[in-house]
């Protein structure tokens, strides 16, 4: 099984800023995603109310992910303001298991899929991974990541490719304001 960070990111990524396109734009593709990662049962089926609920969860968890580059102590180092109330429509228990205590969805069916995906962001936080789940900071990006570096600074994706955008539209702002430029 994958790790409950994986899973967050895997759900945030369906949605491609930079490209627009969406890979769960139906409730057929939503109930097929949610299928291959073993979040429901063989004959759950989402509809568009699900739809609209995993839209809105997955922006709200793009959304905490933005405030992750904050440093520590600051907002974004674990205090998710929009959270606790995205949360709400997914309730959870708390399962005691031979191997510790497990959180699990109240409700069945594609809900209680979606609710596997916020019981995976707060195992995220269990094993101290949540902080280092971030988005891209280039805005046209946007794309989820774990931020692997060792003092958590990492602020794109690939530094090959948002990183070099980035830096690239700095540099040539930087030299159109320079004094003597004919970009003035």
């Amino acid at each position: 099984m994958d790790s409950p960070s994986d899973l967050v990111i895997d759900f945030v990524n369906t949605y491609d800023v930079e490209e627009q396109t969406d890979s769960i734009p139906s409730p057929t593709a939503l109930t097929t995603w949610l299928g291959r990662r073993d979040l429901i049962g063989p004959g759950d089926a989402a509809d568009e109310r699900d739809l609209a609920t995993a839209a809105e969860l997955r922006e709200a968890l793009r959304e905490a992910l933005r405030r992750n580059h904050g440093r520590p102590g600051e907002t974004g180092d674990g205090h998710e303001a929009g959270l606790p109330r995205s949360f709400a429509a997914f309730p959870l228990c708390v399962t005691l298991t031979a191997g510790g205590p497990v959180l699990e969805p109240v409700a069945t069916g594609v809900p209680g899929g979606l609710a596997k995906i916020v019981a995976a962001v707060m195992g995220a936080r269990s094993d101290g991974m949540w902080p280092r789940l971030k988005v891209c900071v280039e805005s046209t990006c946007q794309w989820a990541f774990v931020d692997s570096s060792k003092n958590r600074s990492r602020s794109w994706c690939s530094m090959k490719v948002c990183g070099n955008r980035t830096k690239t539209r700095a540099y040539r702002a930087r030299r159109q304001m320079e004094p003597g430029s004919r970009h003035l």
